[in-house]
């Protein structure tokens, strides 16, 4: 089947979730409201429908290859990039004084949502485009502005991440690649680089890599790193391609998933080395990597929801088409669909719940960036920013977890089928599997939840979170129809064990950190399904009020479904989760090294 995208999911999301009106009231969004976002979306619907998602397949079976130094993308894939760039899709969040639209993160993630939905391995491109922008913007001289800035929000050059390296995988300061100093104010690089999504493909007339590498002579470990900017050509005097700088594809890696998306092993420096130009200063590379790797990590775990819920569209369509024995009920005296079946309704409702779930997640956290920077009030500012940063981690970890969970059960659901690859279920579940891997494997962002997120401020922002929660508790109880109590009953046991835990990180930070520690995954992901939780339990209030009025009756009498089942079967899971962080972190370490 083909992908059709959830325009009315989305767009309830960014009215009552994220309150796109709001976002329209702040200095730079006047025009954003939900009328902007609704023709946007619309637009971006029909591309990504149309254009992107009949080439997820062909991607699949026919990848990106690698021959003589260039790569050569999927038929069809130079063509659709030429139209997105056409489109103004690249730099539709990015600044009006570079050539991009200036629209709030807000939609922004839902449109980052369908790209991803209608073809991983073609969003891949885009997204470490963003990254790179993002990094400029906030570091770059405004020389390197000038060169690069307008030329990457339009999409004619590309962006890419190079961090890791062979013997350097997170560990960054373990980085090799070095940079001498040259007389003109730029560096030489020697080096290689792995793993650098699309550090090599032919959609674009130029490549922009930015580059962790140790300046001569720099102190050891991550203090001593530097952020540069070496291109694929050089720009010549007019600022368009020139000389082609010393850095070479030398091959590709063949992965178990995302296999149109070029994963390349870049060297550096073979012939003399490649031309460099400093981001900020000296030794902050790390630093300045990591507004990139932020901006990455939020993007991922849209990717993860985006591949679920294409995962879900297509094993619904199979329930309701496969014919398999009969309804236990004996409702039918025939072989029915297998949408009859219980268990596959369980299943069904899984993945649907936790999609919405996470996307209400991801569009809240949205509206947060866009208050955190364009807010007038300076303590508003503030306090969007420390919700923001808290839901990052969640945001990546758990809807990316999610990912590869709700794949996993599209796969089920088509039985046997689902493991020939013919039928296409399998590669949602594989091209999933990368995503609580890069930018930071899930136990990468549980150990930014723990450190930076909740033991540093004493756990203030997780217990501001858990007060709205509770806020949101009252007003269910306020609500009183059975669905409401039901889903605040939850609601409030996951909260409580969330601060359970909240607490234990906090006074275990120092004390105890490898208890504390061996729980982190586990906290993270209580924390991101109370929090995915507790937006569709704000949904169900919407949903209750809308239908009063009559309004759309189907999508939301679904709605108060989906959010009485999210509660009934995942946020129940909370209690033993909290159990197992708090009482049970001593199992995870006691065993002897040389026992596994």
């Amino acid at each position: 089947m083909s992908y059709i995208a959830p325009l009315r999911d989305m767009l309830f999301d960014i009215e009552h979730l994220a309150r796109i009106d709001e976002v329209a009231r702040m200095p730079g969004f006047e025009d954003a409201g939900l009328e902007t976002a609704r023709a946007v979306l619309e637009e971006c619907a029909r591309f990504n429908e149309g254009v992107v998602a009949p080439l997820n397949r062909e991607g699949d079976l026919n990848p990106s290859y690698w021959k003589d130094g260039a790569v050569v993308t999927t038929a069809g894939f130079r063509q659709a990039f030429a139209q997105f760039t056409e489109g103004g899709w690249q730099g539709l969040q990015h600044p009006v004084d570079y050539g991009g639209q200036g629209l709030p993160k807000t939609i922004g993630a839902a449109c980052g949502e369908m790209l991803n939905s209608a073809n991983l391995s073609f969003a891949l491109c885009p997204m470490l485009s963003d990254g790179a922008i993002e990094a400029l913007l906030t570091a770059g001289s405004d020389e390197l502005k000038a060169v690069y800035l307008e030329k990457l929000v339009s999409g004619r050059w590309t962006g890419t991440m190079n961090l890791t390296e062979p013997q350097a995988g997170s560990d960054l300061s373990l980085v090799r690649t070095r940079a001498e100093p040259q007389p003109d104010g730029s560096y030489r690089l020697f080096g290689t680089k792995i793993f650098i999504t699309y550090g090599e493909h032919d959609m674009a007339e130029n490549i922009v890599h930015l580059v962790l590498a140790r300046v001569t002579g720099a102190p050891e470990g991550v203090k001593g790193i530097s952020l540069f900017v070496v291109p694929k050509f050089l720009p010549d005097a007019s600022g368009n391609p020139g000389a082609r700088n010393d850095v070479h594809c030398v091959s590709l890696e063949h992965k178990l998933g995302i296999k149109a998306s070029p994963t390349a092993v870049l060297q550096y420096g073979d012939n003399g080395g490649a031309a460099g130009f400093i981001v900020g200063q000296e030794n902050r590379g790390l630093e300045y990597m990591f507004i990139m790797m932020n901006a990455a990590r939020y993007a991922v775990g849209v990717q993860g929801i985006a591949l679920a819920e294409r995962a879900y569209q297509k094993a619904a369509q199979f329930a309701k088409d496969r014919v398999q024995s009969r309804p236990v009920d004996g409702s039918l005296s025939a072989s029915a669909p297998i949408v009859h079946h219980p268990d596959v309704r369980r299943m069904l409702m899984t993945m649907r719940a936790c999609v919405e779930g996470c996307r209400a997640m991801a569009v809240v956290a949205a509206a947060a960036y866009d208050a955190a920077h364009h807010h007038a009030d300076a303590e508003v500012r503030r306090q969007n920013h420390a919700f923001y940063e808290f839901m990052v981690p969640l945001v990546k970890g758990y809807s990316t977890e999610m990912s590869v969970d709700v794949s996993s059960l599209g796969v089920q659901i088509h039985g046997g089928m689902g493991f020939i690859e013919e039928t296409g279920a399998a590669q949602y579940y594989r091209d999933a599997r990368i995503l609580p891997i890069y930018e930071g494997t899930t136990a990468i962002q549980a150990n930014d939840l723990v450190g930076r997120k909740t033991a540093r401020d004493g756990g203030q922002t997780a217990r501001a979170i858990a007060a709205q929660i509770e806020r949101t508790e009252a007003e269910l109880t306020r609500n009183g129809s059975a669905d409401a109590l039901a889903v605040a009953r939850r609601l409030k046991a996951a909260r409580l064990a969330f601060v359970d835990v909240v607490d234990f990180v906090v006074n275990g930070a120092k004390g105890r950190p490898n208890a504390v520690f061996a729980g982190s995954v586990p906290y993270l992901i209580l924390a991101g399904q109370l929090v995915a939780g507790w937006q569709l339990a704000r949904s169900l209030l919407v949903a209750q009020e809308l239908l009063a009025g009559d309004t759309d009756v189907a999508f939301m009498k679904a709605k108060i479904i989906t959010a009485r089942f999210y509660a009934d079967h995942v946020l129940v899971r909370a209690g033993a989760t909290r159990d197992a962080i708090v009482e049970g972190a001593d199992s995870v370490t006691a065993l002897a090294i040389d026992a596994f």
